[in-house]
């Protein structure tokens, strides 16, 4: 998948584009379904897929009070993408300049100008240009006046709920991974470097890695989860903790992994971790006697949970 950072940049027009537009943070099976489409489509005009997509999330600038965390980083969502059969992804920097246009002029000075504009497959509630003033209904009349069809997909449902990146960020914040799951079609993942920490599991019989995730990214409720972590290409079973370790009195948020049956020295490289399931809520113990047959408790389970989940993504 090519990678284009700005369309003012590129030298020449993208040729035959099948065009899809959004934020997609997350990738779910709503925006699947919109990218199937889109490629799809191309496949039969003998076009390209072209996905249009913006850095950093519009309500960052337009309204940062209430721009939401992020359920991934940029390059993940590249890479879900990618995997969808996306042929050309633009990384459109938004900026309060380039919210400041009208629907129109965003059709005919961003996409007409850069892209031979064949069709556009968009989500049912799709919106864009100055005030979110555009909608599926202006996209096809600007179509109709200049050549490209367009097409609206979805809603998409699951267990009776309209999928969205807002349903799947409270789904997490709330710690339902299974829900996650369903939304995504795969299992939510947190990625980040592997950094030392306070060396407190060790002390405890369960040593940690303690992760540290890009700013801005969305964390799941405070608990245990049992997940597969992904380090060095491998695929290791584990205790996920994330909170601010009451027992010991502290308000600094961590999210430290036990890793099951294996050893190494991982500081400061990658690690992705695989959330399969919620043991239990985050709580205070009495003690460090407490909290240690507690975490065993937790390592039991996860092991359970896992083995039964085996190889499965």
């Amino acid at each position: 998948m090519r990678v284009v950072r700005h369309l003012h940049r590129e030298p020449a027009r993208l040729e035959r584009v099948v065009l899809t537009l959004g934020n997609f943070d997350g990738v779910h099976l709503g925006h699947q379904a919109i990218i199937a489409r889109a490629v799809a489509v191309a496949r039969e005009r003998h076009g390209q897929a072209v996905v249009f997509t913006f850095e950093p999330h519009p309500l960052t600038v337009l309204a940062p009070s209430r721009a939401p965390a992020l359920l991934q980083p940029l390059a993940e969502r590249l890479g879900l993408l990618r995997d969808l059969g996306t042929a050309v992804a633009v990384v459109q920097r938004f900026t309060s300049r380039f919210a400041s246009q009208t629907p129109a002029e965003f059709v005919a000075d961003w996409l007409l100008a850069h892209l031979d504009l064949v069709h556009v497959v968009v989500g049912h509630n799709v919106s864009f240009g100055k005030d979110r003033a555009g909608n599926t209904a202006t996209l096809r009349s600007l179509g109709a006046e200049h050549g490209f069809s367009v097409e609206s997909i979805g809603p998409v449902t699951v267990d009776g709920m309209e999928v969205s990146s807002t349903t799947l960020r409270r789904a997490l914040q709330a710690g339902d991974v299974a829900l996650g799951t369903r939304l995504l079609g795969r299992r939510h993942r947190l990625g980040g470097r592997v950094v030392t920490g306070e060396r407190r599991g060790r002390v405890l019989g369960f040593p940690t890695a303690n992760l540290r995730v890009p700013p801005g990214l969305l964390l799941p409720a405070d608990g245990v989860y049992a997940v597969f972590a992904g380090v060095e290409r491998q695929r290791i079973p584990g205790v996920l903790n994330i909170g601010e370790r009451p027992t010991f009195g502290e308000r600094r948020r961590t999210i430290e992994t036990h890793l099951l049956d294996w050893a190494g020295d991982i500081y400061g490289r990658p690690m992705t971790l695989e959330l399969v399931a919620r043991i239990r809520g985050e709580r205070a113990f009495a003690g460090v006697d407490a909290l240690r047959a507690a975490i065993a408790d937790d390592v039991a389970h996860a092991r359970s949970i896992l083995g039964a989940a085996g190889a499965g993504r």
